[in-house]
């Protein structure tokens, strides 16, 4: 029987025991790179990027894609996100920074952050970016004293709008950290207009991530448009991607029908649109391979294999499930068990209850749907070392981001000496 492989990149394909993605053997590809490994299909990348493009310049004509860096923030993602046009949300120094460094247009880049610090407003002044959000009355006082010319803003408004996500993904309720309160947004307007170097162009709203219902978006458009009038908005991201064969999330063109639908009811065709997709541009394209080290049955049986929360997080952040299934074992009966990580945390599941073919060690077991956010939040837990980034195009692989090495983790140590053996 065949896998089930719509939730891998369209590229995807059986091959004999192996399967190809971009071309390329997954197979072929731990033995290059070894295991763990995130691999992005390039193709698919690039086609989603146009895809959000197209749909945004068939519907309105003033309008920019702008990735939010914070969904993998690697120069060369996003270096392949500028080739095919798109802008670059970024959150602070860090991030702008590879967003320049990924020859993302200055102009493209718009700065987001909550607590932004004199670095970060500074950083964005220097490189002359298209847009800084104002998150508070503080960073008004800042941009006031570090601007020396005349610097384009937009201010973030909390919409006070309850999305049907997780909490910890949920960012536009009322309680939530980010953007001005409703009832504070004349106040701040009016402080940013007694402030010579700040042009306020217009509002910002962003209500979470991994949202499937698009009534959300609909009240954004109008709890803006119930305010003052700009030229410019800019609706955040925040379309869900499918990570088991049950998320039903609506297509990009469903979203965009929708969000430009509502913009055009509510405040008409003469503005600026920004967006600023994040998860659901990039989860799609990437997946994780991973090899098995060890399986336990006892009242469980759990699969552990050679990565785990310190290279996906969300598992135990946010109680996210993935789909994943062992590679080559097409005919082999499912058994079900929980897919474990090599950390040393009770938490450290990859997915439990799942339904895999026959396990054994040395198997290897491929992770769809990890383009978004496990990059971002790899970490050294344990001391691992964090995987390398392949990209598969045309049937060839390319490192693009390499594995760490052991003299990776001690080198911002100080005065303690490299261990034998490094890397």
């Amino acid at each position: 029987m065949m896998p089930d492989l719509s939730l891998l990149p369209p590229s995807a394909a059986v091959d004999g025991e192996d399967l190809r993605v971009g071309g390329c053997r997954l197979g072929e590809i731990a033995d290059q790179f070894g295991t763990p490994v995130y691999v992005i299909d390039e193709q698919a990348l690039r086609a989603r990027a146009q895809e959000y493009a197209r749909a945004l310049a068939d519907r309105h004509h003033h309008g920019l894609v702008c990735f939010a860096a914070k969904a993998y923030p690697s120069a060369s993602v996003i270096r392949v996100l500028a080739e095919e046009g798109l802008g670059c949300d970024v959150v602070g120094a860090g991030e702008l920074r590879i967003a320049l460094a990924a020859g993302v247009h200055p102009a493209k880049i718009v700065m987001h952050g909550n607590a932004k610090t004199d670095e970060d407003i500074q950083a964005a002044l220097d490189a002359s970016i298209g847009y800084i959000v104002v998150d508070s009355f503080d960073e008004i006082d800042r941009i006031a004293r570090l601007a020396r010319e005349r610097t384009t803003v937009l201010l973030r408004v909390n919409p006070a709008i309850d999305s049907p996500t997780h909490a910890a993904l949920a960012t536009g309720g009322a309680g939530a950290k980010f953007g001005v309160p409703l009832e504070q947004v004349p106040e701040a307007i009016a402080r940013m207009r007694a402030v010579r170097a700040i042009d306020l162009r217009g509002l910002h709203a962003h209500i979470g991530s991994q949202i499937l219902e698009l009534e959300q978006f609909e009240a954004e458009v109008a709890m803006l448009a119930s305010l003052e009038r700009f030229p410019v908005y800019d609706f955040g991201g925040g379309l869900g991607a499918r990570y088991v064969t049950q998320d039903a999330p609506p297509s990009v063109d469903q979203y965009a029908d929708v969000l430009i639908a509502a913009a055009r009811r509510h405040l008409g065709d003469a503005i600026d649109i920004l967006i600023e997709p994040g998860r659901s541009m990039v989860a799609p394209a990437g997946l994780t391979l991973y090899r098995v080290v060890t399986v336990k049955r006892s009242t469980r049986v759990h699969v552990a294999v050679d990565g785990g929360m310190g290279d996906n997080l969300e598992p135990s952040l946010y109680g996210q499930r993935f789909t994943p299934l062992v590679l080559g074992r097409w005919d082999a009966d499912p058994v079900l068990v929980d897919l474990v990580g090599r950390h040393c945390e009770s938490g450290d599941v990859i997915t439990p209850d799942v339904w895999l073919a026959s396990p054994q060690v040395g198997d290897l077991v491929v992770v769809p749907v990890t383009g978004a956010y496990c990059f971002t939040m790899s970490n050294n837990y344990n001391a691992a070392l964090r995987p390398p980034v392949v990209f598969c195009a045309d049937g060839r692989a390319r490192l693009v981001v390499r594995r760490e090495t052991y003299a990776d983790l001690f080198a911002r140590e100080v005065g303690a000496p490299v261990p034998f053996g490094a890397p």
